[in-house]
């Protein structure tokens, strides 16, 4: 099997210092974070901004801000902003980091009820704009899928040119609204997907490392973080995103998968090395 790609998504737009005080908002907090996830074997970072207060932003100068810290503490970490933002963001509003021309952004393949009254909206036209966007600036969508028939979409694009191949799948598994993280909905979801592409497992909540486990033994690669789980592991919450890593990284060295740098995650995923 191949190395493993660890993905940190180390702060999120929904998650707050309420629930877990080590949650970043402030630049100097997000580049902690970073830094942690990093030191302790992350690939990439996820990356979603806050303003100092908390509050969720796109603002592609405040992505700037946190990107060239990120890059000074971490010289050759992968960089991968969200176009997901938060619930209720318009389409520009969500596509602002793309400007500053980052290796690789999410591109969400279906809309999904998040609970309550909040529908995180990604029509088919919307879609096609944002991998549009993305590829003409040289960018390579992260195809994000809360459950299988966002992985047929992205399929059906791929075919008619619209998402280049090979196609990275962040497959999100436990969110409300989407697929349940049970073993069988992994091995369904990583089924679905044609040969020659690769995928990450990122399981919710306490969902985290079941999922990361079952990666780890199906060759696929992991995301973990505060965007996803707070919990270090029943009602212990985590000190830094890079303990969950670090519990991440001793999971795939016992089943037997070393990890990937930066450079050998790009190898993986078709990018330009540094």
């Amino acid at each position: 099997m191949e190395k493993l790609i660890i993905t940190a998504c180390i702060c999120g737009a929904e998650v707050t210092k309420e629930q877990n005080p080590a949650v970043p908002y402030t630049v100097e907090e997000i580049v902690r974070e970073a830094k942690s996830a990093y030191d302790a074997g992350a690939s990439i970072i996820h990356l979603h901004v806050r303003e100092d207060d908390g509050t969720p932003t796109q603002s592609a100068e405040r992505f700037k801000l946190c990107i060239d810290a990120i890059e000074a503490a971490c010289p050759d970490v992968i960089i991968q902003p969200s176009t997901g933002g938060a619930v209720g963001m318009s389409n520009d509003e969500r596509l602002q980091p793309i400007t500053l021309n980052p290796e690789m952004a999410t591109l969400d393949c279906g809309t999904c009820n998040f609970g309550g009254d909040d529908i995180f909206v990604n029509s088919e036209n919307m879609i096609i704009d944002f991998a549009q966007k993305m590829t003409a600036r040289g960018i390579k969508p992260e195809v994000e899928c809360f459950d299988k028939g966002m992985i047929d979409t992205a399929i059906r694009l791929n075919k008619k040119g619209i998402i280049p191949s090979p196609m990275h799948f962040d497959l999100v598994l436990g969110v409300n609204g989407g697929i349940s993280a049970q073993a069988r909905d992994l091995t369904f979801m990583v089924d679905s997907i044609p040969p020659g592409n690769t995928w990450t497992a990122a399981g919710i909540g306490r969902a985290q490392f079941s999922m990361a486990a079952m990666a780890v033994l199906m060759g696929g690669h992991v995301r973990v973080g505060f965007e996803d789980n707070i919990y270090i592991e029943k009602g212990v919450l985590a000190k830094s995103n890079g303990e969950l890593v670090e519990k991440a990284v001793r999971l795939a060295k016992e089943l037997g998968r070393p990890i990937a740098t930066p450079d050998e995650a790009r190898k993986i995923l078709g990018l330009a090395i540094c």
